[in-house]
């Protein structure tokens, strides 16, 4: 039997709880006590969330059924990661003492971390023995990892850390790979060998090309990655865990696992939904804010990552999206923090893990927000940033991954959303029972208010609570806001068939949760 929940989605994004339900009271009265210490006072209960309409006419409707059985996919922490430039590996604000930026990543939970980027083999220097940096090269030392793993291990984070293959040099890679090993311990999951060698004989932009395209394929490349797992291996004394290529190429990702290194650990792939970079058509895939929404780009992550996801299982390892992001191109551009920017996000991170990515990390930077990389989740503030300094900001992208977050240790379950095809939808059941249902609604706020909304889910279930992500419509500039998880504005038994029509109902994961 199914009990039916029905309320109003706004033209935005709404992520809500269905908890089990109990024959008992909702509370319990405190039991009698001759202790003379105090009770502790009793917090302030939150205010039902209620959410509020615009005069604009309404959408379709929609009608969402969750089912009881389980997919065999699941988020975690490490799909709600952050990739950073191997670069940003010196910036001192990884100290906690020095900056916000570890508050910030606390935002998230427990997100993965990973250092690499086109930077990685172009602009980073490694040394543990006090060389000088060649001019242009951004010097990397073990001091600076000793750092970053204060913020690591506030976090409790699981990292993976590029080496550089740019200029072929085993000997310094093997050196950067043992202070890794024995400064992030545990927390270290991964090493890969370079980024993105598909695209080292690139000449289209000035400074790329790091190869002669007569001198670099996939094999040459598996051989000069072989030479540096040897010396990974024999200066650590251990089997480190090879994770690779970082590519977007289905021939490399081929080779690296066709080459059978004996410690490889995930197959790795990095994908952009946005990067004609000169285009301005919509639809299409060039940098507006349109496109993230377009069926297209969704369709094209369905088979980009299929593809991945189809040569890990042939060779039994996981696949990680170690880098990926709204657009590629560089500087700021129309998709650049607006709210479509964060509906793709959750989008993005939902689908990813519902087809099995086990791993996926958001691509930033720790510069200036303002002509600054436009995919980044967080970046430093206005004058700030390039010499390690000011305090980091929270972009669009950072509130839907706060939302997605709710979610975290859960499993997919079965889904059929009819209605509206603007509206995509998620429901995870966690280890507590719990069934949370994400609702992305990609109509615009601008054009719209609201679309009429049936949920079926297993009986037993009743709406608990709500969160969401709104702005004023999706071309909306640094507008995008979280409301925080709040009781679901409903009123009756603490089992209903019927939830009334909702304010703005935001989940939690679990009623004792931070």
């Amino acid at each position: 039997m199914i009990s039916k929940a029905t309320k109003f989605l706004a033209a935005l994004l709404i992520c809500g709880l269905l908890a089990g339900c109990s024959s008992g009271p909702a509370t319990q009265e405190p039991q009698a006590s001759n202790s003379a210490t105090p009770a502790p006072p009793t917090p302030e209960p939150l205010p039902d969330f209620v959410q509020d309409f615009n005069n604009k006419p309404a959408g379709k409707a929609t009608t969402l059924s969750v089912g009881s059985s389980n997919l065999g996919t699941s988020l975690s922490d490490d799909n709600i990661g952050v990739s950073f430039e191997a670069t940003e590996l010196s910036d001192p604000r990884w100290d906690p003492e020095v900056g916000n930026l570890d508050e910030m990543l606390a935002g998230l939970g427990h997100p993965g971390l990973r250092f690499g980027g086109n930077v990685l083999d172009r602009e980073t220097f490694w040394t543990s023995t006090g060389e000088k940096a060649p001019k242009g090269k951004t010097l990397v030392t073990p001091q600076d990892l000793e750092r970053v793993m204060k913020t690591v291990k506030k976090l409790d984070s699981k990292v993976t850390i590029g080496i550089p293959l740019g200029h072929y040099d085993p000997k310094r890679g093997a050196d950067m790979a043992k202070y890794a090993v024995k400064t992030f311990g545990d927390h270290l999951i991964g090493i890969s060998i370079g980024n993105e060698p598909n695209g080292y004989t690139n000449d289209a932009r000035p400074g790329l090309q790091v190869r002669k395209p007569s001198q670099w394929n996939e094999k040459k490349y598996v051989t000069q990655v072989r030479a540096y797992v040897k010396a990974i291996d024999e200066a650590t004394g251990k089997k480190v865990p090879i994770v690779g290529p970082g590519v977007f190429d289905g021939s490399w990702m081929s080779a690296f696992l066709n080459a059978k290194l004996p410690n490889t650990t995930a197959l790795t792939q990095h994908y952009y939904a946005i990067y004609e970079c000169s285009s301005d058509k919509v639809p299409g895939r060039g940098p507006e804010w349109q496109n993230l929404l377009d069926p297209v780009v969704s369709k094209s992550t369905t088979k980009m990552l299929g593809i991945g996801l189809a040569k890990a299982n042939k060779k039994k390892v996981p696949l990680w999206v170690e880098e990926t992001g709204s657009t590629s191109c560089p500087g700021t551009n129309n998709t650049s923090r607006t709210h479509a920017t964060a509906l793709w996000t959750i989008d993005h991170i939902f689908a990813s893990a519902h087809l099995g990515v086990e791993r996926m990390n958001m691509h930033s930077m720790l510069g200036a927000c303002r002509g600054g990389a436009p995919m980044s989740v967080v970046c430093s503030a206005d004058g700030t940033g390039s010499n390690g300094e000011g305090q980091v900001l929270a972009q669009p992208n950072y509130q839907a991954m706060r939302l997605a977050s709710l979610s975290i240790g859960s499993q997919f379950m079965s889904t059929k959303i009819s209605g509206d095809k603007n509206i995509t939808a998620y429901a995870v059941k966690a280890k507590n029972g719990n069934v949370l249902v994400t609702m992305i609604n990609k109509n615009d706020a601008a054009k719209k208010s609201k679309n009429p909304l049936t949920v079926n889910v297993p009986k037993g279930y009743r709406a608990a609570g709500a969160a969401q992500i709104y702005a004023p419509g999706n071309g909306a500039v640094e507008k995008t806001q979280l409301r925080a998880e709040a009781p679901f504005a409903a009123k009756g038994p603490v089992c209903q068939d019927q939830v009334r029509p909702a304010t703005h109902s935001n989940p939690r994961l679990t009623p004792d949760r931070a």
